[in-house]
């Protein structure tokens, strides 16, 4: 049952097993006590578990008694070891029959209270449950945002050609004068009011001149400067830039010449086309075009999406989120950023050191954003509810199969794409996507 109530206590006494619940309304924490005896089982299984892990003189793997194996690896071990198997076979049975109608959300929380020889182990789970919410209104919002493409200008598909055409230039080392189009080699100091900044020094940057720069200007400064020469001058941080300390301010470089490159491109033409795989330049040129559509439509049809769930979450209600919950967003948060930074070849470290945070600095700085995701998985499931949305069993088996083709060949990614976790996120992901789906069908203006 959801209550608001400030507290309920209550004792169960079931087996030997004593059970204190509190329910302040946004966790359920139930306070579990086994006595010794009942505990004697659970530390019998944790020397057979640690005296199979643990070479034993004189005994057999898995047979040696507790008084000698308490001597080889310390009574409290031996204790933690039987108290996590206590609480692994007790635990989801402790729930069960604790719970009434509560509606709890995330995985329980436990908490070792007390563990020692010859005593009753005492633990806690705690509980997340689920807030009450008012949903606001979800259907005729009309959103009026152009799901569909609008017309690429000619010049998105000429800005792609250049791209790949800079991606395969031939370039050859010139004792010269660097010039507009050229690659130069440099290494850069940066300061700030005549102080290092901290992370602004590179050994072996390349620079394209002529090409767009964060720091508008850069490349300019070093045209006509030659291998061996070092340029000096001052530029402005964009205002917007995302280290804090730096936007706006008037950055001091120091800029050393390494190494100067001509920088030969192709001709844009139906040679050019066929070497990056297309029939001729215009089938190439058609297929940037419908790239360019299909992104420019995904690209609105999320703006569709966050509209909606901003207002959303501007007309509904919650009576709590759960704290813990809300951390745990958090923490994955940071987890997905680490995750990022590592596939582009960086190192989360020095990412950290850059901005002179910590992880525990992130979380507290993502907790805002952790509390919408929340709030947006909560709006989703009362949706779903409302309007009794379903994943039929051939949409997820259809799904599965197509997810299962792509780990083909790879046994072990295989295996865990088999299991029961991968399944619910594919089943979970498919659902997320037919609420998406009927909330911009429901929402959409025509136009």
């Amino acid at each position: 049952m959801k209550t608001n109530n400030p507290a309920i206590y209550g004792w169960v006494n079931e087996k030997s097993m004593n059970i204190q619940k509190q329910n302040t309304g946004q966790e359920l924490e139930l306070a579990v006590e086994l006595s010794a005896e009942e505990m004697k089982p659970h530390v019998g299984q944790a020397c057979k578990k640690i005296s199979e892990e643990t070479k034993v003189e004189g005994f057999r793997p898995g047979h040696a008694p507790y008084e000698i194996l308490k001597q080889k690896v310390s009574e409290i071990y031996i204790m933690e070891e039987a108290a996590n198997i206590a609480i692994q076979k007790t635990a989801g049975d402790i729930i069960k029959k604790n719970l009434d109608k509560e509606e709890i959300v995330g995985r329980p929380e436990i908490r070792l209270t007390k563990v020692a020889a010859d005593n009753p182990l005492e633990f806690k789970i705690i509980l997340a449950l689920a807030p009450e919410i008012k949903l606001g209104k979800y259907k005729e919002l009309d959103i009026n945002v152009e799901t569909r493409y609008i017309a690429s200008l000619q010049n998105d598909v000429e800005k792609v050609l250049r791209d790949l055409q800079a991606m395969r230039a031939k370039e050859v080392i010139a004792e010269r004068e660097i010039k507009d189009g050229d690659k130069a080699l440099v290494g850069i100091q940066m300061f700030l009011d005549n102080v290092p900044i901290e992370g602004g020094q590179t050994q072996n940057t390349a620079v394209i001149i002529g090409a767009d720069y964060i720091i508008p200007g850069f490349d300019k400064n070093l045209v006509g400067a030659k291998k061996g020469d070092t340029r000096e001058f001052k530029l402005p941080y964009p205002k917007d830039h995302y280290q804090k300390n730096l936007a706006g301010k008037l950055v001091e470089f120091k800029v050393a010449i390494k190494e100067v490159y001509g920088r030969e491109l192709p001709e844009i033409n139906d040679e050019f086309a066929t070497n990056l795989g297309g029939k001729n330049l215009a089938a190439v040129k058609k297929q940037i075009q419908e790239n360019l559509e299909a992104e420019a439509k995904q690209k609105a049809e999320q703006k569709v999406i966050l509209e909606i769930f901003d207002k959303l979450l501007a007309s509904s209600t919650f009576s709590h989120l759960p704290e813990q919950l809300v951390h745990n967003e958090a923490h994955s948060m940071v987890h997905e950023l680490r995750h990022n930074i590592e596939e582009q070849g960086g190192k989360f470290a020095d990412y950290l050191t850059h901005l002179k945070k910590s992880e525990e600095d992130l979380e507290k700085e993502f907790m805002p954003e952790a509390e919408k995701r929340l709030k947006v998985s909560f709006i989703i499931a009362e949706v779903v509810k409302a309007e009794k949305i379903e994943v039929t069993d051939e949409e997820f088996k259809k799904e599965l199969d197509e997810r299962l083709k792509v780990y083909e060949g790879k046994p072990e990614t295989q295996k865990q794409a088999g299991s029961e976790e991968f399944k619910y996120y594919v089943r979970y992901n498919l659902l997320n996507q037919k609420v998406m789906e009927k909330l911009k069908e429901w929402n959409v203006a025509s136009t």
